[in-house]
């Protein structure tokens, strides 16, 4: 589980460099703030739930 996040985390940042109509800092700064702020969860279906969601 910890690679298939760790891989989202960098698609997702990889992506952002390639925005042409966004802020690409603003962009950075959600994912890494969102990343940050679920990084304690232990409960795997709090974590399938935040992987479907996002």
């Amino acid at each position: 589980m910890r690679q298939v996040v760790l891989r989202l985390y960098k698609d997702l940042l990889r992506y952002g460099e390639n925005l042409k109509y966004t802020d690409k800092r603003y962009f950075r700064t959600r994912i890494r703030n969102s990343f940050r702020g679920n990084k304690e969860l232990t409960d795997q279906a709090q974590i399938d739930f935040q992987l479907k969601v996002k």
